[in-house]
């Protein structure tokens, strides 16, 4: 018999979500979702507590026997209908995983390093590194004072330095430090780094720590190699961070599949939707404390985490790295600073709380553009080239060549957008997600929108490991939600000047040659099972994804908001003064069908007064 039921579940830091597969018609479908209050700390302490109780609000909803002996019931062939064929789990309970990286040159074997952590779906609470500014008294107090969970050592190609990685390991060790979850057990390190010091690394960390050694993760200046230590890390994430949390040595012998931190598991359905779609994938999780970004470009994949950068608790943060006119600027009316400044410090004491009013929705909208928009600066800062690589070019590559040490991040050639979070996925108007994915990201050319329904994406991750089909099928079906797609030629100019001129056809179109003007955003509704030609004459200016002043041609689908047109020019300017601003705002939130213009006045009248 094959697969027939999965369930699955992730145990988040406050929420433990449980969700039900089943295959329907010979086809797998989301069947229900369930959640609990996760119960990894006190008073419980045992993390399958609120596992169960998840699952069971699953039964109560189906029907389904899915609990047998107070566990998850994986079923053998003879055990009827009662249980699952697969069980499998994430967990981002207790914080998640938190690491500290070191490597010998911070732009080099340091950010290679942090992205191997990173990529494992760990957070990153510092590097260090030779040349990062420090003493070495500053840098033993940081480690000191970290606690993490565990930590990558790298530095030196093959055959490379090793007086400089020996010094980062007596760094390590004078600062002796103490692992989070405490002191029963040696505090795992993994070093990947030049396999000539290993020996030296070897009887200096050997009887301190839990020592595990693999491959070089720059073994040579122009190659990365970061499989190696993203899998010792999840093996030390199972080995010891798992083990030490209440309940989860029960949780890992029910599963089905290795338990996986949450961003890493999110970050394996990235990669595998780009793979075996092809295409180039830029996804985002905003949360109320911190922002994830996971890319996928020329099959390289990346994440970072912006750890002050979210909706609620971290929302002074995004105040204080942006500033109060980069939040202003986003709102449709003229609300005082002092005003916003109350307002957000009142959502930073009150967490938990939503907007009740429509004034509150566009403040917290706004602050989702700044977060976001912050968020993906942080990621191109670190999806880059790989630094130190020296490149030969001619006088005509030149202009064209890659630079070492730049970002992959390339707006142009982005495939698919997926924005996941309160924010985005339970916006009122699903035209609200696509306008703020819109002017935060500022996508180029042809682009598909999206959103993760219910954050899907961290169960849909770790079932790609061992059933990928299944997982891809659930992730297209029933986890995205297709917005549709944005056109958006690249270029400046004065509001008013024509763009280029537009043509669509399908079955309810048959639109052109129609004149696009700069400054302005178009909807056109494409039901989600609806395909329409869209052809696009760019004027001399403007880039639409073939070149300046070239025609493009794409045939796109729709979704629940359809194709748009956003013709407001890239980069996206907005006018200095706030009353032109905000009324510019008003006609791009009417215009893409984000808010009715009765809604808006309703508002500014409110500030007017």
């Amino acid at each position: 018999m094959g697969i027939e039921r999965i369930v699955a579940t992730d145990c988040g830091s406050t929420t433990t979500k449980a969700i039900l597969i089943e295959k329907v018609d010979n086809s797998y479908r989301l069947i229900s979702r369930g959640e609990a209050p996760t119960t990894v700390e006190a008073p419980f302490d045992d993390v399958t507590i609120g596992v169960l109780n998840a699952v069971g609000e699953l039964e109560e909803v189906t029907g389904r026997d899915l609990l047998n002996e107070r566990k998850v019931f994986v079923r053998s062939q003879d055990s009827g209908s009662k249980g699952a064929d697969l069980y499998v789990s994430t967990s981002s309970a207790g914080g998640g995983l938190q690491m500290m990286v070191m490597g010998v040159v911070k732009k080099m074997t340091g950010e290679s390093a942090q992205r191997a952590a990173l990529g494992a779906g760990a957070i990153v609470m510092d590097v260090i590194a030779i040349d990062d500014g420090r003493k070495d008294y500053e840098r033993i107090q940081r480690i000191r004072s970290l606690r993490p969970d565990m930590v990558l050592l790298a530095g030196g190609t093959d055959g490379g330095t090793i007086t400089h990685v020996v010094e980062l390991a007596e760094l390590l060790l004078s600062a002796d430090p103490k692992p989070r979850l405490g002191i029963g057990y040696r505090l795992p390190v993994i070093f990947a780094g030049n396999r000539d010091a290993r020996d030296s690394i070897r009887s200096l960390l050997g009887s301190a720590f839990d020592l595990r050694i693999v491959d070089n993760i720059r073994p040579v200046l122009d190659r990365e190699n970061l499989g190696p230590a993203r899998e010792a890390i999840h093996q030390l994430f199972l080995e010891h961070v798992m083990q030490q949390a209440p309940g989860y040595n029960k949780l890992i012998e029910w599963v089905s599949a290795p338990i996986m931190p949450t961003p890493m598991a999110v970050g394996k359905l990235v990669e595998e939707v780009a793979r075996s779609e092809e295409i180039n994938v830029l996804a985002v999780d905003i949360g109320g404390a911190t922002t994830d970004i996971f890319s996928v470009f020329n099959n390289v994949f990346n994440r970072t985490v912006s750890a002050n950068l979210g909706m609620s608790y971290s929302i002074g943060n995004v105040l204080a790295e942006t500033g109060i006119e980069n939040i202003r600027r986003w709102l449709p009316f003229d609300m005082s600073e002092a005003e916003l400044r109350k307002r957000l410090r009142n959502k930073m004491v009150r967490p938990t709380t939503v907007p009740q009013t429509l004034d509150d929705l566009l403040m917290e909208q706004a602050v989702a553009r700044e977060a976001l928009r912050l968020s993906l600066e942080h990621h191109k800062q670190l999806a880059v080239t790989l630094r130190g690589v020296h490149i030969q070019r001619t006088v005509g590559e030149i202009l064209t060549a890659e630079v070492s040490g730049q970002t992959i991040v390339d707006m142009m050639v982005v495939d698919l957008l997926i924005g996941s979070g309160g924010v985005l996925s339970h916006a009122p108007r699903r035209h609200q997600a696509a306008l703020m994915l819109l002017d935060a990201w500022q996508p180029e050319g042809f682009t598909r929108l999206t959103v993760d329904s219910i954050f899907m994406m961290p169960h849909l991750g770790v079932l790609s490991t061992v059933e990928p089909a299944i997982a891809t099928e659930v992730f297209w079906r029933d986890c995205l939600i297709p917005l549709g797609w944005a056109l958006a030629p690249s270029g400046t100019g004065k509001t008013g000047d024509v763009v280029g001129n537009l043509y669509i056809s399908g079955k309810r179109y048959n639109i052109g040659p129609e004149k696009v003007l700069l400054g302005t955003i178009s909807l056109f509704p494409v039901d989600p099972e609806e395909e329409v030609l869209v052809r696009f004459e760019p004027t001399k200016g403007f880039d639409a994804g073939a070149g300046r002043g070239k025609t493009v041609e794409r045939m796109v689908s729709g979704g629940v908001v359809g194709l748009i047109v956003d013709a407001r020019g890239r980069p996206l300017t907005l006018p200095p003064n706030p009353s032109e601003r905000a009324e510019k705002m008003r006609n791009w939130l009417v215009s893409s069908g984000s808010y009715t213009a009765q809604e808006l006045r309703s508002v500014a009248t409110l500030f007017a007064s």
